[in-house]
């Protein structure tokens, strides 16, 4: 990056943290009164949305708007705003909007940036877990501050292995995948958050992480932390940003063992 565009990225970076560390105090009030919320069904019993959800990312667009008016935004629940500057942000106000409505800590605020030459900063904030992740294009991953750096020794048994499959996937490949899996070794783990999976492979608690349909604004933060941290996340969703697809993350082992047995359960 030249040094405008190093400074354009630092400074959404800065705000990213600053924006959603607010963000993950307002929905941390949201969550104590959870009892409360009007709460809707989108496209099945467990893919929901609450005011919660809708208020956050309101507030969350009108903090970069004051900014930097320029800048676009696709978010999960409200209409995108084309961006004039090159810069995009990405957001989800709550990730594990089905955690969070059940009491339970996995859920977070992400956050992430696309500029002119692709993701430059991502942001995870995990209220009741107390953890803030952070990215910089360039500069690394930390949790809290800590430097995070992913063992490149990472195997398929290191670690649980995530996987992202929902009620939506087919039953059939789902199935096959986790045979697949535990016949290798492997042991499935899966809280609800695409976002906190990926920032829990790039802190070096999961070895990797499989999921055959993600969203942009589930996992764009979450793909640069892994980057930053020194894994692999290949992301197939389309450039739009408006359609998901399939993402594999980890180390380049864990990648390449994923895509195998991600293919092998789609033949059937």
């Amino acid at each position: 990056m030249t040094t405008e565009t190093a400074r354009a990225a630092a400074a959404r970076h800065d705000l990213a943290l600053a924006i959603a560390r607010a963000a993950g105090e307002t929905a941390l009030g949201f969550f104590s009164a959870r009892d409360e919320l009007v709460i809707e069904q989108k496209s099945g019993a467990q893919d929901l949305v609450s005011q919660a959800d809708r208020e956050v990312e309101l507030m969350i667009r009108a903090r970069i708007a004051e900014a930097f008016p320029e800048d676009g935004v696709i978010g999960e629940e409200h209409a995108p705003v084309p961006s004039r500057s090159g810069y995009v942000w990405v957001v989800d106000p709550i990730d594990g909007t089905s955690p969070f409505l059940n009491g339970q800590p996995n859920w977070c605020v992400s956050i992430g940036v696309r500029g002119p030459e692709g993701l430059v900063a991502g942001v995870i904030e995990a209220p009741v877990l107390r953890e803030t992740y952070a990215a910089l294009r360039g500069a690394g991953a930390t949790v809290n501050g800590r430097p995070l750096r992913i063992d490149p020794a990472t195997v398929l048994t290191s670690a649980n292995i995530a996987f992202g499959a929902t009620q939506k996937n087919d039953a059939a490949e789902t199935a096959a995948f986790v045979l697949g899996l535990y016949r290798e070794g492997g042991v499935m783990f899966r809280n609800g958050s695409g976002a906190l999976m990926l920032a829990y492979v790039a802190a070096g608690r999961l070895a990797g992480y499989y999921d055959p349909g993600l969203n942009a604004w589930d996992c764009y933060a979450g793909l640069l932390l892994v980057r930053e941290a020194g894994g692999v996340a290949e992301y197939l969703g389309s450039d739009d940003m408006l359609t998901g697809g399939l993402l594999y993350a980890g180390t380049p082992a864990v990648v390449a063992d994923l895509r195998r047995l991600a293919e092998a359960s789609r033949r059937g």
